[in-house]
């Protein structure tokens, strides 16, 4: 590669750069951009490997006029390239608040191969600010290539704390705005591109959206309480970091502030896997967050609605112990959702169900049929087994009634912290109601909410809208250690302890006889 990528960014300081080293005088940072008064100067200095491999360049310079009351600023600037003038006098559009982009064709015989200078003068006639906000500088062959490395190396400080503000909205615009709690937010698609505007609303009501400087520095909303009052709301930045896993050293203010998400995309009829999503919105609130939305500078934008993931396991084959074919009433039906029943012809019975995948449950729940109350089981026990032959004793009922017909009753487990993920249930019935036949219509088993998970679109600049869900990322259970190898470590750490315990028992006795 002939040149690096190029750039020099002052919306941050001390500025962004990418091969090249700055300097200037009768400049000043302020906020957001570098201001050159009347006189001042920046100078860039960066590599050119080999400029014969580069027929013409493309310089763009970011920059803004400011206003002389009522009027458009006046701000001449001269562009130089080793001391050659790319523009003389050139006037930058002032008066409007965005900045422009000014772009200049560079001649390939102005390069040179080792270190070039560039120099941006402001007149000393100019009667206003010469705001500069960054300048880029590619091969033509290779244009926007720097651009997107410093918003991508600009996005790698993706966790933004900000200090707020609020004030009524539709009053006098002198009223005082009054301090609001602060406002920390991070998300990453892993697309390397800061956000534009964002929006969020809480379980409780709550509902905000924030429009946001290109360089990060303000934002300005509106903001609507839980009672519905709304608000005017602007924000300073405070801080900006690199995300770090679980955010060690950025506190949140409440529970269930981070997600972290497996997505896919809907598209060509199907679902394809996407980038990781991962997103922490914390206002301040007592409420977390239900729903997100975000468009970022390059135009992409998403939605997202968080919901609880259903914790039902689906159970994929039963076997029974006695079933009446002639009828249709098979413990097949105990699966479709139907109030098609299973029935046997004795007063107790077994069930085998086989699971889609190992489940650890904490509930199953059993629905009645529509006739004969004395059919409905009353004693069982529930057993789980890894592989169908050596079965574990889970859950033992004395004495159960259903009130009503098609009723449904769910059954708590004892909660154990080391409860196996089974295969195989059984539910054995040892007694029914007093009838000569047992029947159900349902059987369910359920396992702890898998977390939040989303569902939304998205959309990429230019393009139409795309299906996009998420599921959640479990976290590290302790130093990044699979949980299966951490409880392996402690059984391991007992084991030793229990072993040097005993050993030390041993001593102690032989001690004492002697």
């Amino acid at each position: 590669m002939s040149m690096e990528a190029t750039f020099a960014d002052f919306s941050v300081h001390p500025a962004r750069l990418a091969n090249a080293e700055v300097r200037h005088e009768a400049g000043r940072f302020a906020g957001s951009h570098l201001a050159l008064d009347a006189g001042g100067s920046v100078t860039m200095e960066f590599e050119v490997e080999d400029p014969a491999d580069i027929p013409q360049a493309t310089l763009t310079m970011t920059a803004l006029v400011s206003r002389l009351g009522p009027a458009p600023g006046d701000a001449p600037v001269d562009v130089l390239l080793q001391g050659e003038a790319l523009a003389e006098g050139l006037t930058v559009p002032g008066g409007g608040d965005l900045p422009q982009d000014n772009v200049f064709a560079v001649p390939g015989h102005l390069l040179k191969a080792g270190t070039n200078t560039l120099e941006i003068r402001s007149s000393a006639e100019a009667r206003s600010t010469f705001r500069l906000y960054r300048i880029t500088l590619d091969p033509v062959a290779e244009r926007g290539r720097s651009e997107r490395a410093r918003t991508a190396q600009a996005a790698r400080d993706s966790v933004f704390t900000y200090r707020t503000e609020r004030r009524p909205a539709h009053g006098s615009p002198s009223r005082p705005w009054q301090a609001a709690s602060r406002l920390l937010f991070h998300i990453d698609r892993d697309e390397h591109s800061l956000p534009a505007q964002l929006g969020w609303r809480g379980d409780d009501g709550t509902e905000t959206a924030v429009s946001f400087q290109s360089n990060m520095s303000d934002f300005h909303g509106v903001h609507r309480a839980a009672d519905g009052t709304a608000y005017e709301y602007r924000g300073r930045l405070t801080d900006r970091r690199p995300y770090a896993e679980g955010l060690p050293d950025t506190p949140v203010s409440g529970p269930h502030h981070l997600h972290r998400f497996r997505t896919e995309e809907g598209w060509g009829g199907g679902w394809h896997r996407s980038h990781d999503l991962r997103i922490l919105v914390d206002d301040g609130g007592p409420a977390p967050v239900e729903r997100v939305t975000w468009r970022d500078q390059r135009g992409n934008s998403g939605v997202v609605v968080l919901h609880t993931l259903s914790n039902e396991v689906e159970a994929t084959d039963v076997e029974a112990s006695d079933e009446f074919e002639e009828a249709g009433e098979i413990a097949e039906n105990l699966l479709d959702g139907s109030r098609d029943k299973w029935l046997a012809g004795e007063d107790v019975a077994v069930l085998d169900f086989t699971l889609a995948r190992p489940a650890a449950l904490t509930s199953y729940a059993l629905t009645s049929a529509n006739d004969f109350a004395e059919r409905d089981p009353r004693d069982w026990t529930l057993l789980g087994s890894h592989d169908g032959d050596d079965w574990t004793p889970l859950d033992v009922r004395i004495g159960e009634r259903f009130a009503d017909r098609f009723e449904t009753r769910e059954f708590f487990l004892r909660p154990r912290a080391d409860m196996p993920a089974f295969r195989h249930y059984r539910l054995d019935i040892t007694r029914n109601s007093g009838g000569g036949e047992t029947q159900l219509t349902g059987v369910r088993f359920i396992e702890a909410p898998a977390g939040k998970g989303f569902t939304g679109y998205y959309q990429r600049h230019d393009e139409g809208p795309i299906g996009y869900r998420g599921t959640p990322v479990p976290s590290a259970p302790a130093a990044g250690l699979p949980a299966s190898r951490l409880a392996a470590d402690l059984d391991a750490a007992v084991a030793g302890l229990t072993g040097t315990a005993r050993s030390l028992a041993v001593l102690a006795a032989h001690l004492r006889g002697n």
